[in-house]
Parts: C-alpha cells; sequence; structure tokens
C-alpha cells in the first residue's frame, strides 16, 4: 500500500554545496533533496559573465587556461577547478539560445549521471547574468526537498560560463504524460500519487517563505524512480515582507489567478495554490482546464467556468486596479458542479480541487492545508511511484528541452499592453 504524501520515504543523499533550509514540520521528508532513490543524480551547468564578474560574485574563480596557470590559482579559483572536475561533460541534450544542456557523469563514479546546464553570457546585463538565473541558483541552493529539483554543483567553465549541475531527470515531464492520451493511461491512484508530490514540494517552498509563481506541468520534471520535482525556479522571490510591492506579470496565463489578472501587487503563497489547482484540474481532463488566449479571454474563462468575481464572494475585489468583469455575472459554481467534470477523483478530490480555485484567494486553501485534506486517507491510495506510468522513449529529450528554456520567461500574450486595453472593450469576443 502506498504511503501517505504526509510522510514520504528517505531518500538516498548526495553531497551537498550549499546549507539547506532547516525545518521541523512533520510533512517533511526526513532526506535532503538528494537526487532520486535510483541513485542517479542530474546535473545542469550553466555560465556567463563579463570578464570575472559573475564568477566572481558566486565565489567562483576563472578557469585557468593551462596548467602552468593553475599553479597559480587563487584558493577561489581552485575551488572552482575542484568542482568543475568532479564531472564528465558528454553528449548536448538540448541547445538553446539561453543555455545548452548535456548529459554528465560523476568522475568518481560513472553511473551517477547528471545534466550540465551551460548558461550563455547575456552581455545585456551587468556581470553578464540575468536576473532569473540569479533566482534560479539562489533557491535552488536554499530549497532541498525530495520533490525540489537538486542543484548538486556550480562552476564556471573557462569562457565565463555559469554552469549548474543538476540531478538527471531522464522521463520527461508530466506535460508528457498528459498529452499523451493514446500511449499513456493512468487512474486516480495515479494522479493522487503525482498530486501529492507536487503539494509537499509547494507546502516546503512557502513553509520557507518562498513563491515558486510559475506551477504548469511541463515544470514537473520526473525522475527515473517516478518521483516527481518541481524546477524552473527563475521566477520565484521570497514573501516573508508582505508589505512588499510584487509584479503581477507573472505565472504562465493558463495557470494564473484571477488576482494576478486584476493587477494586484501584494499576495502570497495562494497564487501557487491556484496554479496547483489548475495542473490537479488538467490531469483529471487531461487538457488544459481554462487556456485563454489573452488575459480577457482568460478573465473570461474563470467568470463562465468558476464565478464571476465580485464584492459579495470576494470583498475588496474591485478596488484592484484592473478589476473588470464581463457585464453578465455568473453564480459561483458548487462542488456538484465541478461533479460531472471531475468526478474521477471522487467527491474529496472534487473538494480539493475546488478549495484550490477558490477566487477570494483568502478563503483558497494553504498548501499545508492540502496536504492536511481528506482526500489522501480515501481509496484508491496514492500509486507507488514505482508504479507510476511512464513514457518508454523522448523522457532525456524532453529534459533537454526544458531545461534549455530560459527560466522565469511567463508564456504570455506578446502584447501584454494592448491586452490590459483590450480587456475593457472586447469581452464579447472572449466567449
Amino acid at each position: 500500500m502506498a504511503v501517505s504524501p504526509l510522510v514520504a520515504p528517505p531518500t538516498d543523499t548526495l553531497e551537498r554545496h550549499a546549507p539547506s533550509r532547516a525545518t521541523s514540520s512533520p510533512f517533511k521528508r526526513h532526506a535532503s533533496a538528494a537526487p532520486s532513490s535510483n541513485g542517479n543524480g542530474n546535473g545542469n551547468g550553466n555560465g556567463n559573465g563579463n570578464g570575472n564578474g559573475t564568477a566572481r560574485l558566486l565565489g567562483l574563480g576563472r578557469a585557468p587556461s593551462s596548467a602552468a596557470a593553475a599553479a597559480t590559482l587563487d584558493p577561489i579559483e581552485q575551488m572552482n577547478e575542484d568542482e568543475k572536475r568532479k564531472y564528465v561533460k558528454g553528449k548536448k541534450l538540448g541547445e538553446g539560445t539561453y543555455a545548452n544542456v548535456y548529459l554528465g557523469h560523476s568522475r568518481r563514479d560513472p553511473s551517477v549521471l547528471v545534466a550540465i546546464k551551460k548558461i550563455k553570457v547575456q552581455s545585456q546585463y551587468r556581470d553578464g547574468m540575468a536576473p532569473d538565473a540569479v533566482r534560479e541558483l539562489k533557491y535552488l541552493r536554499e530549497l532541498r526537498h525530495p520533490n525540489i529539483i537538486s542543484l548538486l554543483s556550480v562552476f564556471s567553465s573557462k569562457d565565463q560560463n555559469l554552469n549548474l549541475v543538476l540531478e538527471y531527470l531522464p522521463l520527461g515531464d508530466l506535460e508528457m504524460l498528459i498529452r499523451d492520451v493514446d500511449r499513456v493511461r493512468y487512474g486516480a491512484g495515479d494522479i493522487k500519487a503525482w498530486m501529492g508530490m507536487l503539494a509537499r514540494a509547494v507546502w516546503f517552498c512557502h513553509d520557507n517563505a518562498v513563491l515558486h509563481r510559475d506551477i504548469k506541468p511541463n515544470n514537473l520534471l520526473i525522475a527515473a524512480d517516478g518521483e516527481v520535482k518541481l524546477a524552473d525556479f527563475g521566477l520565484a522571490r521570497a514573501f516573508a515582507d508582505p508589505g512588499r510591492r510584487m509584479t503581477a506579470n507573472v505565472i504562465t496565463r493558463w495557470y494564473r489567478p484571477p488576482e494576478l489578472l486584476f493587477g494586484a501587487r501584494h499576495y502570497g503563497g495562494a497564487v501557487d495554490v491556484w496554479s496547483v489547482g489548475m495542473v490537479f484540474a488538467e490531469l483529471i481532463i487531461r487538457a488544459p482546464y481554462l487556456a485563454g488566449n489573452t488575459e480577457v479571454e482568460q478573465i473570461a474563462l474563470i467568470c463562465r467556468q468558476i464565478g464571476t468575481p465580485t464584492e459579495d464572494n470576494w470583498p475588496g475585489v474591485t478596488r484592484l486596479r484592473e478589476y473588470t468583469v464581463p457585464s453578465e455575472t455568473v453564480p459561483v459554481w458548487g462542488r456538484d458542479a465541478y461533479v460531472g467534470r471531475f468526478g474521477a477523483v471522487g467527491p474529496d478530490g472534487v473538494d480539493l480541487l475546488v478549495r484550490t480555485l477558490a477566487l477570494d484567494p483568502r478563503k483558497r486553501i494553504t498548501a499545508r492545508g492540502m496536504l492536511e485534506h481528506g482526500w489522501w486517507r480515501s481509496e484508491p491510495k496514492p500509486t507507488r511511484k514505482e508504479d507510476l506510468p511512464r513514457k518508454s522513449e523522448g523522457g532525456e529529450e524532453k529534459m533537454g528541452a526544458d531545461l534549455k528554456r530560459r527560466n522565469g520567461l511567463v508564456e504570455d500574450e506578446p502584447n501584454a499592453r494592448g491586452a490590459k486595453v483590450a480587456r475593457k472593450l472586447d469581452f464579447g469576443q472572449a466567449k
């Protein structure tokens, strides 16, 4: 019988190069953010910088150009060389304008595979490092959890590119499984297992005061043993200070909550919980639940499929700076309205889905509340990760494609400002 999502078995531990944030909550797995229990790590490296800037900022030295130069390395440069020599770079898995991804392995143990993400120099930024790369590095060094992709090492190469060594996740991402309706079959127990992994990852982020801000199926990578790992922290940020203003232009549109669509600048973990709910719905129906082509259409779909945000169901919503809804008011859907389309996960599963999609973020269930929900204790039990459906081919290439993408880019309409103007005019076309 599968374990509850509240308590997960320990995994093997690889050496870590940065301290993790500690937590004593019973929801936390007992292992650190080690690679999956198959014994394979995954590494992904990227490097960028102007001159020695990026490397020095990260405590990495300029790589020596010759053996003679190595003799004159200062301690920081020597540490960088030591890290670099731990891994052997192999074939290229993906190539993009932002980063290249390579298969690699540990020099000490060639059976330990990694993915090395080499981030190219971005000359338009100071020190050659884009903000999203800084965020990814910062939060992956801090967050250690079995359901968050593990950063094993960082080193600078001789061309001053930054290389991130990530654990190897050869089974692609959750989006691959959802979309392949002809060859991949899964049921309620499988959905429960995947959702448990996602909920634990999000809870751990929030418990450490970090918002992910771009949860979606192709940011959920799958390890060789079936474990799901939350990746792409390019839009992540700390939210310990509730008074700080944050941007509303985060989270890919289909998974973006209404408060951000209405321009909210102060928000918390509820934005991630909405995204989790959208992934939950997508796992059930095997298609994006609310797939708007513009922000206008996205708001219209939320109003039609979930309910129109009003002062009655969300006090204060009309004061949000970009609040505009269709003229026709749709009552908030009750649980019974969801059963016909999402009933495959049972009444408790439907209840959890409804709670994640509450319009008012203050009424939305928390990540901790998700893990305490009764759905996990109902039948069927979550499938063991070793028995979860998986793709037999294409996973490695998909992993390369996912990792080469520039982190922190929101998939949204090309002209956001024009869309915000159109929002006030074109609801009639968003039906």
